[in-house]
């Protein structure tokens, strides 16, 4: 009889001790893609941003970004790019900037090759990039800015070329 007591007791305790039977696991979150994951990414490191910029090519947004809205870009230069556009607009004329200027392209696969990151001052950084554009090789220096606690494009320079500010300003003036 005491056997059956301790053995009771005994199982009472490891009741008491069992975890608690596990909740159903809610879903992970679902992971951001296109412009959406390379906004977030603005938040790390200047190689994780110019990553995530490159990798956007593969999700395009359903809309075109409307000139001088894009949230990749540092507001000097979405400024300009705006008023390019307007200009043009104005004017009756084809805007400078007819490409995206990340890629130089106006679609196809982008595929990022190689990023090597040089900072710069305090919130600044440049990218020697290398990417594909259909197979066709580019390469560019991509000049980033932490501009509200994100990096964003401050410039884009091409070699043999003036640096994509250089060249708005010269059709705004």
């Amino acid at each position: 009889m005491r056997a059956l007591f301790i053995a009771a007791g005994l199982a009472t305790l490891m009741a008491a001790c069992s975890p608690e039977p596990e909740a159903p696991a809610e879903p992970p979150a679902p992971q951001k893609v296109g412009r959406e994951a390379a906004i977030e990414a603005g938040n790390g490191t200047p190689e994780q941003f110019v990553r995530a910029l490159y990798a956007a090519y593969d999700h395009p947004p359903a809309e075109p970004v409307a000139p001088g809205r894009d949230m990749l870009m540092q507001r000097t230069l979405n400024a300009m790019i705006f008023y390019d556009w307007r200009n043009a607009q104005e004017a009756g004329r084809e805007p400078h900037l007819r490409n995206d200027p990340v890629c130089d392209c106006t679609g196809g696969k982008v595929e990022l090759k190689t990023v090597a990151i040089t900072e710069g001052e305090r919130n600044y950084a440049d990218a020697a990039v290398t990417f594909t554009v259909d197979g066709v090789e580019k390469s560019q220096t991509v000049k980033l800015e932490k501009e509200g606690g994100r990096w964003k494009v401050l410039d884009i320079v091409k070699p043999g070329e003036k640096p994509l500010t250089e060249q708005l300003t010269a059709v705004l003036s």
